[in-house]
C-alpha cells in the first residue's frame, strides 16, 4: 500500500489522482491533501478520504472547513493552511509519494520541502521546474529522490528513455498541437481576439495554458522542463508540430531508432505510471488504434511563434532568465485576457522583461521567489506602457 500526498487536490490533476486511488484501493491510499481555495470540494474530499492532514489557502478557510467537519461529525483530520500547511502536507512522515499539481510557483516551496524529506515526486507542475529546476534537480540527485513527470509529453519521454542508456540518446522530440493559429497568416496576428485564442483545436484546458498553447509558450516551458528533468542541453530538445496530438513525444537514439509513446489522451495514465513506477499495473485506459490512421509532423515556425525562440534563449542562459520567462508570460497573458494588450504584445512583453533580467543563478527558493516578483513587476510596467500605446482587442 502506497500512501499519497496530493498538492492541488481540487484541481483536475488532483481529482484524476484521487480517481486512480479509487480504482486501485489495494495499491494506494490518501495520506494528506492540499486543497487551496475550493472549500466545497475540500469538504467533500475530507469526508470521502479522511486524510491525516488537509491544507487550505487561508486561516479563514481553515476555520470554516473545521466547523463544517465538526458539524458533519468528521474527526481526526489535522486542518492547516497557507504555505506552511502545504509544506506539512508534502512532508507528512506517513506519505510515501507526493503528487505536485499546484498551478504556478505557489507549490514550489512544498515541492522542494518534499524533495528534502526524501519523498518521491510525481511532478505535474511545470512552472516549479522552469523557475527552480536547477535547485530541485540538484537536491533530488543528492538525495536519490525520483522526480517522475506527470505532464504527458515528459511522461512519454521518460517511458521512451527506458529503452536505452542516457549516452545513446541523440535527441528528444516534444510534440505540439500547434494551437489554433499554426496556419494563420502572420499579418493577421495583431488582430487575434481573446475568443479566437481560447478555441484550442484539441484540448479543453484552463485559460492561461490555452493562450500559452496558442503562442507555443507552453511548449517553450516544456523545453526548459525537459532540459532539467532529463539533464539535456536545449540543442538536444526539439519540438515538432503534431496536430493530431496522438504521439505524446519521441526519443531519437544515436543509431537512428526513434521511439514514440502513444496512448489515450487521459491524464490518469501518466499519473498511474508515475505512482506505480517502475511497475505497470493493468488498467482500462486502452488506446483505439484507428486513431493512427493519419499522423502529421511539421517544423514549428519561429517567426510566427517567437515565444518558442525566447524559451530556447532562456533555456540556454538558465537561472533568472527562465524565472522571468514564466513570470512575464503570466502577466502578459492576463493582460491579453483582460483585452488590455493585443496578442502580439505577449511575446514583446516577455522579450522586454528578459532584456532587463540579469544573468544570475539563484541557489535558494527564497531567491527564486524574489526574482519571480521582480520579473512580474517589470512585466506589469511594460504591459501598462503597451496598453497606453495600443488599442485593446475586442471580440
Amino acid at each position: 500500500m502506497k500512501r499519497i500526498a496530493i498538492l492541488g487536490s481540487t484541481g483536475s490533476i488532483g481529482q484524476s489522482t484521487l480517481s486512480i486511488i479509487e480504482s486501485f484501493p489495494d495499491r494506494y491510499a490518501v495520506a494528506s491533501l492540499a486543497a487551496g481555495q475550493n472549500l466545497d470540494e475540500a469538504f467533500r474530499q475530507a469526508v470521502r478520504w479522511c486524510p491525516a492532514v488537509m491544507s487550505v489557502a487561508t486561516a479563514e478557510l481553515a476555520d470554516q472547513l473545521s466547523k463544517r467537519l465538526r458539524e458533519a461529525s468528521v474527526t481526526g483530520i489535522e486542518i492547516v493552511h497557507g504555505t506552511s500547511g502545504t509544506v506539512r502536507v508534502a512532508t507528512l512522515p506517513e506519505a510515501d509519494f507526493v503528487v505536485s499539481a499546484i498551478v504556478g510557483v505557489a507549490g514550489l516551496e512544498a515541492t522542494y520541502a518534499a524533495v528534502l524529506a526524501g519523498k518521491p515526486i510525481g511532478l505535474a507542475n511545470k512552472e516549479a521546474m522552469v523557475a527552480a529546476g536547477e535547485i530541485l534537480t540538484a537536491a533530488a540527485r543528492e538525495r536519490n529522490v525520483p522526480l517522475l513527470p506527470i505532464d504527458s509529453e515528459h511522461n512519454a519521454v521518460h517511458q521512451c528513455m527506458r529503452a536505452g542508456e542516457r549516452g545513446e540518446i541523440k535527441q528528444i522530440w516534444l510534440t505540439a498541437s500547434g494551437g489554433p493559429f499554426r496556419n494563420k497568416p502572420l499579418a493577421e496576428f495583431e488582430h487575434i481576439t481573446v475568443e479566437q485564442a481560447l478555441k484550442h483545436p484539441t484540448w479543453v484546458m484552463g485559460r492561461r495554458i490555452t493562450i500559452d498553447s496558442a503562442t507555443l509558450l507552453n511548449k517553450g516551458l516544456e523545453i526548459i522542463e525537459a532540459c532539467r528533468l532529463f539533464d539535456m542541453p536545449p540543442s538536444q530538445v526539439k519540438v515538432t508540430v503534431h496536430p493530431e496530438s496522438t504521439v505524446h513525444s519521441l526519443v531519437e537514439y544515436v543509431d537512428g531508432s526513434i521511439l514514440a509513446q502513444i496512448s489515450v489522451t487521459d491524464m490518469r495514465l501518466p499519473i498511474l505510471y508515475a505512482m506505480a513506477y517502475p511497475e505497470r499495473p493493468v488498467s482500462n485506459l486502452t488506446f483505439d488504434m484507428a486513431a493512427l490512421s493519419q499522423l502529421n509532423f511539421q517544423t514549428p515556425d519561429f517567426e510566427r511563434f517567437p515565444c518558442l525562440r525566447l524559451a530556447y534563449e532562456a533555456a540556454e542562459i538558465g537561472g533568472a532568465h527562465t524565472i522571468a520567462l514564466n513570470a512575464a508570460d503570466e502577466i502578459a497573458v492576463a493582460a491579453f485576457l483582460e483585452r488590455a494588450i493585443p496578442f502580439t504584445a505577449i511575446p514583446r512583453t516577455i522579450e522586454a522583461v528578459l532584456e532587463e533580467t540579469p544573468e544570475t543563478h539563484p541557489t535558494t527558493i527564497a531567491e527564486v521567489l524574489a526574482l519571480d516578483t521582480e520579473a512580474r513587476e517589470a512585466a506589469r510596467r511594460i504591459v501598462a506602457t503597451a496598453g497606453r500605446t495600443s488599442a485593446p482587442i475586442g471580440a
